[in-house]
């Protein structure tokens, strides 16, 4: 529980370019809604910038900011990073050491979206277990191997809360409001929010497999998740049949009819999708990710990339640098990130 009983509950949020403007509003108008459900104010914020002036969201709506990383925000329970577009690339020393002085005090860290990014790349999610977005998950894994990066919706371990973009953080500081509040508060929230249920930190990220094509197939699901698991060292199409027990047509006939793509195919694009991520949030050499992503050579893997997004890897990763103007299919040239 972030506070100590002492009312209101203070949490700074600071904006880092191109955060998810839909994470923090998810943030703010939970908090918001517990003070007017309340009646009383439960939470006080303040919005904070590494130089005190607006910060430009990733819809280009620029917000301001009440403080700057120059100033002290005195008695406050915790911060929360918000990010969003690009965090990989962000050189910010300033908001790292700014962020430290905090935890030096024990106050409460947490990060909405890719906020994490910018925890891990201080050193404040060491010994934590944490989340990011789930477009950067593998990303965030190669970069920060010594952290237990989860894909669920949220975690809290101990004074550290984290959680994926998009509608997440209305889930986490809901749970947040119920343990510090009571569920009968959550609850009332919930349903000016119109939200049919408070998602857990159990919950993922992705709407897995099943729920989108029913429980009925569950050897089809095995087999998803065993290509998922296996994207460094892929998996022959006859390895996979003999895990899940069925004929290699057997096997084809189910992706065909509810993933309309042969096997082969949907176990290639899972491993480019995660090529891009690699390719885009940080800056390893491309053979190595043609090598982390299952392909023999970066020859091989380029050439599966170009026919895929219409770009080779090398123009893809210029192009999001912004050194090379778009010819290519508009793909986006960087995660959306909720």
């Amino acid at each position: 529980m972030i506070g100590d009983n002492t009312r209101p509950t203070r949490i700074g949020f600071y904006l880092v370019p191109q955060f998810s403007m839909i994470a923090f509003s998810s943030a703010i108008e939970t908090l918001r809604m517990a003070n007017q459900v309340a009646g009383e104010a439960l939470y006080e914020w303040a919005l904070v910038s590494s130089d005190g002036g607006p910060v430009q969201c990733s819809n280009g709506i620029s917000v301001a900011a009440d403080y700057g990383t120059h100033q002290t925000l005195n008695n406050y329970h915790a911060i929360f990073v918000c990010g969003g577009l690009n965090i990989h690339q962000l050189d910010d020393e300033q908001g790292i050491n700014w962020l430290r002085k905090y935890d030096r005090a024990e106050v409460v860290l947490g990060a909405v979206c890719t906020g994490s990014y910018l925890l891990a790349k201080a050193e404040l999610l060491n010994g934590y277990r944490c989340t990011i977005h789930w477009e950067n998950l593998a990303a965030a894994r190669e970069q920060f191997p010594q952290l237990v990066i989860s894909p669920e919706l949220f975690e809290i371990d101990r004074n550290r809360y984290t959680c994926a973009g998009g509608t997440a953080p209305i889930d986490m500081f809901m749970c947040e409001v119920r343990d510090a509040h009571g569920a009968e508060l959550a609850k009332r929230i919930s349903e000016q929010f119109i939200c049919e249920r408070i998602r857990d930190q159990n919950d993922r990220q992705r709407v897995p497999l099943t729920q989108r094509i029913g429980a009925s197939q569950p050897k089809l699901a095995e087999a998803v998740s065993l290509m998922e698991a296996n994207i460094e060292e892929p998996m022959t199409l006859d390895e996979l049949s003999y895990h899940v027990g069925l004929s290699r047509r057997q096997l084809e006939r189910l992706f065909q009819r509810y993933l309309t793509c042969v096997p082969t195919r949907y176990y290639l694009e899972l491993r480019l999708e995660r090529a891009r991520q690699l390719l885009l949030q940080t800056s390893m050499p491309i053979v190595d990710i043609a090598l982390a992503c299952g392909f023999i050579s970066a020859p091989h893997f380029s050439k599966c990339y170009r026919d895929t997004y219409s770009i080779p890897p090398r123009d893809e990763r210029r192009r999001a640098a912004g050194l090379l103007k778009g010819n290519g299919r508009n793909v986006g040239a960087a995660a959306s990130n909720g």
